[in-house]
């Protein structure tokens, strides 16, 4: 059909043709909505696969004494991810104080990160691999 004839029909009928760049355009934007989607479910899983996990701990009522400053502490809360905000923990260390929280002196906790895996039980001191955690409390990792 030439353009003359189709710009007369259009006139008739009032009904315009498609513009072939909006299909273009849709169909780039669903592939970014598609990638943008794929990447936030990556982040979302990676960030977030230990909650079951962190939720059974706090069950069972498993307990990790830590300090805000300590590095030791700081890996052993990297291994949970954002999962660790569902894991029981007691910060020991009063900012602007050399002093420990009474919760930390009642337990006994010297060296840090200490588990407590039962409650009044002995504490486990050192960063705990997330496999011998599973083991001791029978909690299942992902």
């Amino acid at each position: 059909m030439s353009d003359a004839r189709r710009k007369r029909q259009q006139q008739r009928t009032g009904v315009k043709e498609p513009n072939p760049n909006t299909r273009k355009h849709a169909i780039w934007f669903g592939i970014v909505v598609l990638v943008a989607a794929a990447y936030f479910a990556g982040w979302y899983h990676q960030n977030h696969k230990y909650d079951a996990f962190a939720r059974c701990l706090a069950s069972k009522n498993v307990k990790m004494y830590g300090l805000y400053w300590c590095p030791h502490c700081m890996d052993q809360k990297a291994m949970f991810g954002k999962a660790f905000e569902y894991v029981p923990y007691q910060e020991c260390a009063i900012r602007g104080s050399r002093e420990m929280a009474p919760a930390c002196v009642a337990a006994g906790a010297k060296n840090f990160p200490s588990w407590q895996f039962q409650p009044g039980g002995k504490l486990q001191e050192g960063v705990e691999p997330l496999s011998e955690i599973s083991d001791k409390t029978g909690c299942s990792l992902p």
